[in-house]
């Protein structure tokens, strides 16, 4: 079984010459290129999902500004 996947994606063409430009210059091949750029965007995407979640969790807990955190973190340390 191949390590990868091919897909085939359609950009417009300023992004397109923009993506060739970037590909040039950091001397790697377009698909390293999507590859990294897509593996960023995931990453910041499961980062803000985190952030959400846990923004949620802490107003259910009463906790709403970061004294409300250093108080607690005060009392959970006595």
């Amino acid at each position: 079984m191949r390590a990868t996947k091919t897909l085939t994606v359609s950009l417009p063409p300023q992004l397109a010459r923009e993506a060739e430009r970037t590909a040039r210059e950091e001397k790697c091949s377009k698909s390293e290129l999507v590859c990294e750029a897509l593996r960023i965007y995931l990453d910041e995407r499961r980062w803000k999902k985190l952030q959400r979640e846990t923004a949620a969790r802490a107003r259910a807990l009463g906790i709403h500004t970061e004294d409300d955190v250093d108080n607690l973190v005060h009392e959970l340390r006595a």
